[in-house]
């Protein structure tokens, strides 16, 4: 029998290997892949997850998942006072996140007092991951909105390509950005892919897992990135990120 059938077996459980249609909490709720690759749609976009990569959402937000096969999904959900920064908060893979839920998957809880103390741990890793270093807010102009959540998914994107998508001009964004957010748009993704990258640190990740992560195609690029930001030497980062930018 192949191993997506035998994950049907219990069928209460076979939604960790299928996946499942439109459904919302009233919750906030993290979706995180055990192994394979998935798919989860929400407010209209798609993120594709794979081995050990999480997403955050928001309660009340409709989402969709696919699992692919072979695939497997957790979806647990996390204290009210837990809440993304956004509707739908990416987080890539997580160290710190893999550990409780691997912890979590062998120890099974079923109840609601064995539940509660892993829902407090993967509080504890998603608030220690989630406040922003470099402060950045999305523009409210809905047509630049959408481009700025469509930078950070395809960051080789350029800006007149991703003008040309929305039907507007870069000219048009630039000024956007400036008066929305007080940022130009490079330095904006620059500073926000950054955050990703923090994130990944705080987790317990390293620097080519942290840079690959945010969309950088080096180690070094990250680096250089964080120190021109941060005002950190490069040689402090290298050796010691987290603490060099202050925990």
């Amino acid at each position: 029998m192949p191993t997506t059938s035998l994950g049907t077996v219990v069928a209460e459980n076979a939604i960790r290997f299928l996946g499942h249609d439109t459904h919302q909490h009233d919750e906030p709720h993290l979706v995180y892949v055990v192994t394979g690759n998935a798919r989860l749609t929400a407010d209209g976009q798609e993120w594709r997850l794979g081995r050990h990569e999480a997403l955050w959402l928001a309660p009340r937000v409709p989402h969709a998942l696919r699992i692919e096969p072979g695939g497997m999904a957790l979806g647990p959900l996390l204290d009210p006072a837990d809440q993304p920064r956004c509707r739908v908060q990416p987080l890539g893979a997580v160290p710190a996140l893999t550990e409780v839920m691997t912890t979590a998957l062998g120890a099974a809880p079923t109840t609601r007092e064995q539940v509660e103390p892993f829902r407090q741990a993967l509080g504890r890793v998603l608030r220690g991951i989630s406040r922003q270093y470099f402060p950045v807010v999305l523009p409210v102009h809905p047509a630049v909105r959408a481009l700025a959540r469509e930078a950070l998914r395809t960051p080789s994107a350029t800006l007149e390509s991703l003008a040309e998508r929305h039907r507007m001009s870069a000219r048009q964004v630039q000024r956007v950005f400036l008066d929305e957010t007080g940022l130009p748009f490079t330095r904006w993704r620059n500073r926000a892919r950054m955050n990703a990258a923090v994130e990944h640190l705080r987790g317990g990740g390293e620097l080519t897992a942290a840079a690959r992560a945010a969309g950088y195609a080096t180690r070094a690029g990250l680096l250089r990135g964080l120190s021109r930001e941060s005002g950190v030497p490069v040689s402090e980062l290298t050796t010691d990120a987290v603490g060099a930018l202050g925990g």
